[in-house]
């Protein structure tokens, strides 16, 4: 008996074919995020950078806490392991802040044993983004941050949603992660590697981006 072939909805057995072998080739990134909508907003933006590409993003949102970040990235990278070779493909990654939050450095410990991949920041995220616009060195809380992007950037708002231009953002992603990495040099001279301020989001924009081979994001692409 011949073997039975899947159709598109075209009735092409190749093409689709083609297309899932496309998709079974792409390179994913799990992102397990502590927030529910800066950090799922701008991922989700770097997402549609990524339209079409050898990448593709899934982003867990709305952990809460860095260890309960930590956790659930752990138990990901534990079944992915679990399941062998099948999906080696995928990079784990927790995304959380030290904010006002206990266990911030245990957390990462947690992650870095279990092959997770750490995109921390102190304060918070919205240091990061602010890295996209100009250096920011100096001791700051959550609320020094999220005053200076609010003027930096007037359509974010710190009591209401916290979101902002994303997409405008991250064409100057380059400029962030220079700037980030500058900072964790001084933090590291300093003998605090997890000091204020610092973020490594910038190592996940940059293994984003190479996964995906685009040296640069100057515009998402047409839809």
């Amino acid at each position: 008996m011949a073997r039975r072939s899947r159709k598109d909805g075209r009735g092409d057995p190749i093409a689709f074919e083609r297309r899932r072998s496309v998709r079974d080739r792409r390179r994913r990134f799990v992102l397990f995020c502590e927030g529910r909508n800066t950090e799922p907003g701008y991922f989700g933006a770097v997402r549609r950078f990524c339209a079409g590409g050898a990448v593709a993003i899934r982003i867990v949102q709305g952990l809460g806490v860095p260890m309960a970040v930590a956790e659930r990235a752990a138990d990901e990278s534990r079944q992915l392991r679990a399941r062998g070779a099948g999906r080696g493909g995928d990079r784990i990654w927790a995304v959380f802040d030290r904010d006002s939050h206990p266990e911030y450095e245990e957390a990462a410990a947690l992650c870095e044993r279990h092959g997770v991949e750490v995109a921390r920041s102190d304060p918070c995220f919205e240091l990061w983004l602010i890295l996209h616009i100009e250096k920011y060195d100096k001791a700051c809380g959550n609320s020094d941050v999220q005053r200076r992007l609010e003027t930096l950037r007037p359509e974010y708002d710190r009591k209401g949603a916290k979101t902002a231009d994303f997409t405008g953002l991250i064409r100057c992603a380059e400029d962030a992660e220079e700037r980030a990495a500058m900072q964790l040099r001084l933090r590291e001279r300093e003998g605090k590697p997890f000091g204020n301020p610092s973020t490594t989001v910038g190592n996940l924009t940059r293994a984003i981006r190479e996964a995906n081979g685009q040296a640069r994001w100057s515009a998402p692409p047409d839809r």
